[in-house]
């Protein structure tokens, strides 16, 4: 399956055009898992722009618009500051930019807390104003009844547990969990809680890997890790982590390229040849026709 382009003649710009194939479903990536084993690991990445998804959708089974496009986009101190209205921009367009996988797109802070009718009035706007597949929010036991309010109303959940970035300021920081019995206690009794509320799947992000892996064998759900196991069932990152746009990037990141240095050489090299009359050459300019 991949994404096909044509090109607009007026902006020079690839325009997607969808190839013949069919888009995965919710209930697809829930039938990937197969008596508490997911044979083929579920591929995750961040996407934030329609280019970026029409990139990776061919490679991914999911793609999640993050409220991570706060600092990765915004230069936000942190995730708090993201509104409804920054995501249903941004999941429009990789919903646009897509063709493939399930896009999934992030409920931000203070969206879905106070009750299940304020997190469905969010989510259902989300869904309609994008055309994403799912929602996804963070918390355990304590949001279980709004995954069964939204998932009664049509509107299949991702849940995240473990390390939950919106909560920064209550966990202290971006250490690991699980590290004590309590907090062991507490990650399972999220998983449970949340699987048991009809989340599809849920990502568990940075957690001590003996807990990670008995998460994802107990759980009857995809768990998707971050800082998590590979034994987990699917895998996500933020895209622009592991193509290695940053120059500091979280310990579980995997640096899978090196496209801040290779921009930051074209760039070089396009303002030499700027400062040296050598661009634009014969090939870029629009001599007069004969």
């Amino acid at each position: 399956m991949s994404t096909t382009f044509t090109i607009d003649t007026s902006t020079s710009r690839a325009t997607p055009t969808p190839a013949p194939m069919k888009r995965l479903t919710v209930p697809a990536i829930q039938r990937r898992k197969v008596a508490g084993r997911t044979a083929e690991p579920l591929v995750m990445l961040t996407a934030y722009t329609v280019r970026m998804a029409q990139l990776l959708d061919p490679h991914c089974d999911i793609l999640l618009v993050g409220d991570s496009l706060g600092q990765v986009v915004y230069g936000l101190p942190s995730t708090l500051p993201v509104t409804v209205d920054m995501m249903v921009a941004h999941g429009a367009a990789v919903v646009r930019g897509s063709y493939h996988a399930v896009v999934v797109v992030d409920m931000p802070f203070g969206s879905y807390e106070a009750s299940p009718a304020q997190a469905f009035a969010n989510a259902s706007r989300i869904l309609a104003e994008t055309g994403c597949a799912a929602v996804k929010l963070e918390g355990g036991e304590a949001m279980a009844p709004t995954i069964r309010f939204l998932r009664d109303r049509g509107i299949p959940v991702m849940a995240h547990i473990g390390l939950t970035p919106q909560a920064i300021n209550v966990l202290g920081g971006y250490g690991a969990r699980g590290r004590g019995q309590e907090e062991h206690a507490k990650i399972m009794a999220d998983a449970v809680a949340v699987a048991g509320a009809g989340a599809f799947a849920m990502v568990l992000e940075g957690v001590i890997e003996p807990i990670a892996i008995e998460v994802a064998r107990t759980s009857d759900v995809p768990v998707i890790g971050i800082g998590a196991s590979a034994q987990c069932d699917g895998q996500v990152l933020v895209a622009e982590d592991m193509l290695g746009l940053f120059e500091r990037t979280p310990k579980f990141v995997k640096r899978f390229d090196d496209m801040a240095g290779r921009i930051t050489d074209a760039v070089q090299r396009y303002a030499d040849e700027v400062r040296l009359r050598r661009f634009p050459g014969p090939d870029q300019i629009y001599p007069i026709k004969p």
